[in-house]
């Protein structure tokens, strides 16, 4: 199996990309792009441009094989910039930033990172910003149906499989968090927001994308967790100091084989931060995953990716002993909460879905964010 190019943050239903780019003219555009670039520089073939049927809902994903001067096909992935009438999930998308940390995360690490061979600032070519990596095979955990439902290859796995997938993905985490780099070369990962620090810097840029997501209407839920995260800052953590963060980590982002990562993708919400801004992800968004199957009847993955056991092979990994994770697992469900309600209006907008009577029920775990905070 093939999957490739996962995104930001899964969606509630089955409608996984919406674009309003006509293929064929992608393809057309794409090749002639690709001729004139220097280490190419002659006629290039792309016989056919596909959107993935896998994970994601932000950036556009285009899966194409190109060939040129009589060489082998060679398999590629390109990512665009969202269409403004698409609909997008955040309001800005940086793909120089992604390029930035993904060569950087791929020579200072051992994480398989997608080796990216171009990267084209200018909008004249396909109508948008866009870089182009290499294609890894493997396999992504699924959002649709999620992983932990009953007939995935993730729930049909031995015990012992998913404690490999889980243990790699751990490391995973331990090699992108050990990446050496002066604070120069990491500075363009600092979010731009008002802030003494880098994590709370990250804090008022979630606030402000949480008010940008809710426009005219209130989600309670999510501004009580805020005021709770204010009033229970992780000092501990934040001393500990600020390493290079995946952002999106968690396994909805990883290609495997063989239970073996093969892929580290999407880098979309990359920064600098303590390092439990990622376990605290990790974590919660597993336990996002196992509510939807326990809602459902099911009985989820109970021994896979829990707090106490990916808490304590980090720290056997890194040296480094989790802090303030209560703090972190809270507010990556508060930003997840931020995300779900774009996400679901997404769906109203593309007319999937109607427009909840409550609008706090655009988050569909609102209930865990409110046992969390309480």
């Amino acid at each position: 199996m093939t999957s490739e190019a996962t995104d930001d943050g899964p969606p509630p239903a089955d409608h996984l990309n919406t674009s309003t780019r006509d293929e064929e003219d992608l393809r057309l555009r794409l090749e002639a792009w690709l001729g004139q670039r220097p280490d190419v520089a002659q006629e290039a073939r792309i016989d056919q441009v596909v959107r993935p049927e896998a994970n994601g809902m932000s950036s556009e994903t285009l899966l194409f094989d190109a060939s040129w001067g009589g060489s082998q096909q060679q398999r590629f992935v390109a990512r665009l910039r969202p269409a403004a009438d698409a609909f997008p999930v955040f309001p800005t998308y940086d793909l120089e930033r992604q390029v930035r940390v993904m060569r950087l995360v791929g020579e200072r690490s051992t994480a398989p990172v997608p080796r990216v061979r171009w990267y084209e600032p200018d909008d004249g070519p396909l109508g948008a910003e866009f870089f182009v990596m290499d294609r890894v095979e493997g396999q992504v955990p699924p959002d649709v149906m999620p992983y932990v439902f009953d007939g995935s290859w993730v729930s049909d796995a031995t015990p012992e499989q998913r404690a490999q997938l889980q243990a790699r993905s751990v490391d995973l985490l331990a090699a992108i968090h050990g990446v050496e780099a002066t604070p120069e070369e990491t500075a363009f990962l600092d979010t731009v927001a008002s802030g003494s620090t880098p994590l709370r810097r990250h804090f008022e840029q979630e606030r402000a994308y949480y008010d940008w997501v809710r426009g005219d209407v209130r989600l309670p839920v999510i501004e009580r967790a805020f005021d709770w995260l204010e009033a229970h800052w992780p000092e501990e953590a934040e001393a500990a100091g600020n390493v290079v963060c995946w952002g999106d980590a968690r396994i909805g982002n990883v290609l495997y084989q063989d239970f073996e990562p093969q892929a580290v993708l999407d880098w979309e919400m990359a920064t600098l931060a303590p390092r439990e801004l990622d376990v605290g992800w990790f974590i919660f968004l597993h336990r996002f995953f196992d509510d939807i199957a326990a809602d459902f009847g099911m009985a989820g993955l109970p021994d896979f990716l829990q707090r106490d056991a990916v808490a304590a092979q980090y720290a056997e990994r890194t040296g480094h002993e989790p802090r303030d994770l209560d703090w972190f697992i809270t507010y990556a469900a508060t930003r997840h909460g931020s995300i779900m309600a774009r996400t679901m209006g997404r769906r109203v907008h593309f007319g999937e879905a109607e427009m909840p009577d409550d609008p706090e029920e655009m988050v569909m775990h609102r209930k865990t964010i409110a046992t969390l905070i309480e």
